[in-house]
């Protein structure tokens, strides 16, 4: 077959880039093109995204995309996810759409449950319960009787709008609907009750489309402007965590992911959705997936808390390189202190380094002093929260899970997914650490033809990156261990 080439935007909350990623005999080859930041924009007491920043740094991306000199089959977007622009009746962009840290969501949820119960949501779309989700973002707007809602036609979540600025088309894909709790995940069609409780008319949502459906071609303008031609559009997995996941190199079902870094997504993937009293109780979350299925996960607290003590010893005039970080934290003798990650005390203390000893001195345990004792306190920790989440999936879960693919930032902390590997008790296969551009591009050459299945695309990524391996050791000292978490968290 012909080698082909594509060209990725992967867009986060805080930077973006377009990625050139070449399919050559069987191999996937990646280079990075442009990078760029995405900074939430203040106006007032409210906080958006600049659309149009983020449409002049795609252009950049097609003209660096044409400097390379190779032909570009297709283009594909993936972001975070529940944000959107409200478009009006001629398709013009209303406004800077609002970005999920805007403080209008707060109390959200709670008002609206006053008009649909909680139970009610939760069973009709699987999406655990987040203020900022766009249910709640559109009732906030409709509560407050917003000008711009007044006048929108139809809403584009991020990836949409943006291809929508590349191709005058609009499409909502299924992956990065799937975020909104508009959605429900056995129909995989929108819930018109939710969004007429919520004060907004149903008709402002368009058709679902699933990954691999062209959108359309580059715009006259920007084909010219580019020097492109007129390019092929993809919706490919336009979340980002869709679109990781389905860069999972994985041989059969039989996994759960971890997307590891900032914050950590645990799951598996499953034919059809997972709803019941107790996947509420817990409140794992009902995502989109490729070829129609379901990422049934749980957010945990990742790399954050380690992050924000990081922070805070950079004020001290002390920075530490990530490698520096891995070998401080085997320094120390193991388990004197453990945290719930995910205790509320984490979430956005003045001073972590502080949230942690006062968690210890709550908790009667050694409290950390020297900095390899708090990285300890965490890696460990976080191993253990891991084990305490697997144990809740094996419980769920179709199919015997018989290992962890950690993929993201956190596949690169070789020690702390040992200690993952032995808390769970199962292989650790870690990377690709890429695996949201490597996903959009896998894709796209799915759309083109270049692969026919998932399964194939994941052969090909096993293929094409370095995996590392890890198997658990000392099974009756992280037993022991995981036992003393439980009592001193209380889980």
């Amino acid at each position: 077959m012909k080698n082909k080439s594509f060209l990725a935007f992967d867009l986060g909350a805080t930077s973006g880039r377009s990625i050139l990623g070449t399919i050559e005999n069987g191999r996937l080859q990646m280079k990075e093109l442009t990078r760029f930041p995405n900074q939430i924009l203040q106006i007032g007491d409210h906080f958006h995204w600049n659309i149009y920043s983020l449409f002049e740094h795609l252009k950049a991306g097609l003209v660096a995309a044409k400097n390379e000199g190779i032909e570009i089959s297709s283009i594909g977007i993936d972001t975070w996810g529940v944000d959107f622009a409200m478009l009006a009746e001629d398709g013009s962009i209303l406004g800077a759409p609002y970005a999920y840290r805007d403080p209008h969501t707060i109390g959200a949820p709670e008002k609206y449950f006053e008009i649909v119960s909680r139970e009610k949501v939760y069973d009709l779309t699987g999406i655990q319960v987040m203020n900022f989700n766009s249910l709640y973002q559109l009732f906030a707007l409709s509560q407050a009787n917003n000008s711009l809602l007044k006048a929108t036609k139809e809403i584009l979540f991020m990836p949409d709008a943006l291809a929508y600025l590349l191709t005058g088309n609009k499409v909502v894909e299924y992956t990065i609907a799937s975020t909104s709790q508009i959605l429900n995940p056995r129909t995989k069609k929108f819930e018109a009750e939710l969004l007429e409780k919520a004060g907004v008319s149903p008709s402002i949502l368009g058709e679902i489309v699933m990954p691999g459906h062209l959108i359309g071609t580059l715009r006259d303008d920007l084909a010219e402007e580019s020097e492109l031609g007129k390019i092929n559009v993809v919706a490919v997995a336009g979340h980002d965590t869709g679109a990781a996941v389905a860069a999972v190199p994985a041989a059969n079902e039989n996994f759960a992911y971890l997307s590891s870094g900032t914050w950590s997504l645990m799951g598996i993937e499953v034919k059809d959705a997972i709803i019941n009293e107790e996947t509420s109780k817990y409140n794992f979350t009902n995502e989109g997936g490729v070829e129609g299925t379901t990422r049934f996960l749980k957010n945990i607290t990742g790399m954050w808390i380690l992050e924000q003590c990081m922070k805070e010893w950079k004020k001290e005039g002390i920075t530490y390189a990530y490698e520096k970080i891995v070998q401080m934290a085997d320094t120390v003798e193991p388990f004197q202190s453990l945290i719930d990650t995910d205790h509320t005390s984490f979430a956005c203390p003045g001073c972590m380094t502080k949230a942690i000893q006062d968690y210890c001195v709550a908790s009667g345990q050694k409290v950390p002093q020297t900095h390899p004792e708090f990285v300890r306190c965490i890696f460990e920790s976080l191993s253990l929260k891991y084990r305490y989440i697997l144990d809740l999936l094996k419980g769920l879960a179709p199919f015997p899970i018989e290992k962890l693919h950690v993929i993201g930032g956190g596949s690169k902390n070789p020690l702390l997914n040992q200690w993952t590997a032995n808390s769970i008790g199962i292989p650790v296969a870690a990377g690709p650490s890429e695996a949201t551009a490597i996903g959009n591009i896998m894709l796209q050459a799915k759309a083109a033809g270049c692969v026919d299945s998932l399964l194939e695309m994941r052969q090909i990524i096993a293929e094409s990156v370095h995996i590392d391996e890890f198997i658990p050791e000392n099974p009756e000292i992280w037993a022991e261990a995981y036992k003393k978490f439980l009592a001193i968290t209380k889980l």
